[in-house]
């Protein structure tokens, strides 16, 4: 099974932006579709292994620094190659 994941990670502190640079080179490494744009970053694959890639580099993340929150959206399909029809 596929899925879509939408998230944006907003570390609550004054360095925030390396907190979010690093966390999104980090899902660039790995195997999955990745795409991003200035309010969030969408990861594509199957659900086992995007989930394994989100649970090892949130907690990565999280553990850098002393405050944030990630928002997360989740699609039962993959919406990499959705092309708007208006």
């Amino acid at each position: 099974m596929d899925i879509s994941v939408e998230l944006t990670f907003s570390p609550l502190q004054d360095d925030f932006e390396k907190h979010i640079i690093n966390f999104i080179k980090k899902l660039r490494s790995s195997d999955l579709v990745i795409l991003e744009n200035p309010l969030s970053t969408q990861v594509f694959g199957p659900y086992d292994v995007v989930m394994d890639v989100l649970k090892t580099e949130i907690k990565i993340a999280f553990e850098l620094m002393d405050k944030g929150l990630m928002y997360m959206k989740l699609v039962k399909s993959d919406r990499s190659e959705y092309e708007p029809h208006f």
